[in-house]
């Protein structure tokens, strides 16, 4: 017995639709843009997340700029990305070099040896050696 097809549906199904115990494309191909939806929002979410560091990482305030970045990914606080960002962005003056260099400059100008640059020198001969008992007043 044939069932009989409503007069009112198409003759032509769409390529979607499948019959009983084949494969489902639609499904498969689904599955698919959705896996790799997934993977790449993910890799954009961590790239995205790392740029303060990529951008901090020739500085000087690298380690509190990863570690702002790390309490972000941690903690779902954005105020950390947004201070990690702002500080990786923003230069900090290198007060270090040129106050070494003016204490190295006031060093040779005092005539002082600086002792960390200083080199051990070796000790002179002595030119006469002391003899093992000293001369006695005594006899004198």
């Amino acid at each position: 017995m044939t069932a009989a097809q409503h007069p009112a549906a198409s003759h032509h199904l769409p390529w979607f639709i499948t019959a009983p115990g084949e494969a489902d494309t639609l499904f498969t191909i689904t599955t698919i843009i959705v896996i790799a939806t997934v993977l790449g929002l993910g890799i954009l979410f961590f790239r995205l997340h790392s740029l303060p560091e990529r951008l901090g990482h020739k500085k000087l305030q690298f380690e509190i700029v990863a570690v702002l970045a790390l309490l972000s990914l941690f903690t779902h606080v954005h105020l950390f990305w947004v201070a990690g960002l702002l500080l990786a962005l923003i230069d900090l003056p290198d007060f270090q070099t040129p106050l070494g260099r003016m204490a190295t400059s006031l060093e040779r100008l005092s005539g002082a040896e600086n002792p960390a640059e200083a080199e051990p020198s070796p000790q002179p001969a002595d030119p006469a050696p002391k003899p093992a008992h000293p001369p006695s007043e005594a006899g004198a």
